[in-house]
């Protein structure tokens, strides 16, 4: 079947810039994609690109889309390089947007991403107010000592029941990340994970430390895209993989791999916009197995969407 091919950008502002070990995100940029089938029904899509996580550049997503015709068949999606992830999940999710959406056994439950530093002992109550009760807090982003004063405070301030996971973005050294595990282990909190301690290239050190400490550690810059994904599991990493099923790659084929080898998964947002995340949490809902919060609570970090609702949608 032929499609016709239409694409947008679009600019989305946060609230205050994302503080990450990688520097302060200001905007989310992406592209909203539109597939109209020989029927004149509709399908959407979202490119949503993180270059310094792992997938290809905004403008490298741009390039692809213009270079495209404007009618274009499913053997031409299913030939999209694995160097464009995100093109790949873009184009997927337009060719296969279900009428509706796979409901979950259980009902899903999401994290709520903090600020960095000191503004999360401020942050967590309001969003415990409207319901969340696992947390993902940035750290690698102020000194390591600076930090596990704040960690300290946070867990003595947080409710028992509350979860809290913290996200390196692999900006520790291993001396942080062994302090860090260190405190994990003392701490009478109920820390989840260390989400990403080393850089990608200390795969084999964040082995033998989950090995060493009481900590789970997740990998996530780690298992940014699928052939990543495969090659951690290869290498024989049963603990947790946080997959971003925006930048991750061909939904089906992730599907493939998920449903062939049951692993602890931890699906993840990309701040993507509406579309994407109704793409990104029918993944999560179909593929979680281990009943992990997702982490999709982060629609407080917006102002507002720019150039999607040119399109109604």
């Amino acid at each position: 079947m032929n499609y016709q091919f239409d694409f947008r950008p679009y600019r989305r502002k946060f609230v205050r810039g994302v503080a990450t070990s990688h520097g302060v995100w200001e905007i989310r940029e992406g592209i909203i994609l539109r597939l109209t089938d020989e029927t004149n029904k509709v399908g959407w899509g979202e490119i949503a690109p993180i270059s310094w996580f792992g997938s290809e550049t905004l403008a490298q997503a741009w390039d692809f889309c213009c270079h495209l015709p404007q009618e274009i068949t499913e053997e031409t999606i299913f030939s999209i390089p694995d160097q464009l992830p995100a093109c790949q999940f873009g184009f997927e999710s337009a060719l296969f947007s279900p009428p509706t959406p796979h409901t979950p056994p259980t009902p899903l439950t999401h994290s709520a991403l903090l600020p960095a530093g000191e503004l999360a002992l401020q942050a967590w109550e309001n969003l415990w107010q409207q319901g969340y009760s696992t947390f993902k807090w940035k750290i690698g982003v102020y000194p390591t000592p600076v930090e596990l004063k704040i960690l300290d405070l946070l867990t003595q301030s947080l409710p028992a029941s509350a979860k809290l996971r913290l996200d390196a973005n692999g900006g520790l050294n291993q001396e942080q990340a062994k302090l860090w595990l260190e405190s994990c282990d003392r701490c009478k909190a109920n820390i989840e994970f260390l989400e990403q301690p080393l850089s990608v290239d200390e795969f084999p050190v964040m082995v033998e430390l989950s090995q060493r400490y009481q900590t789970a550690i997740a990998l996530d810059e780690s298992v940014a895209t699928l052939p990543q994904l495969k090659y951690c599991f290869q290498q024989g990493w049963r603990g947790i993989f946080v997959i971003k099923p925006g930048i991750v790659g061909s939904p089906s084929r992730l599907r493939q791999f998920c449903q062939q080898h049951e692993i602890d998964a931890v699906f993840s947002s990309v701040f993507e916009t509406a579309i994407g995340r109704k793409a990104a949490l029918q993944i999560a809902v179909e593929l979680s197995r281990y009943n992990r919060a997702m982490g999709f609570g982060v629609d407080h970090y917006f102002v507002e969407e720019e150039g999607v609702e040119r399109w109604g949608v």
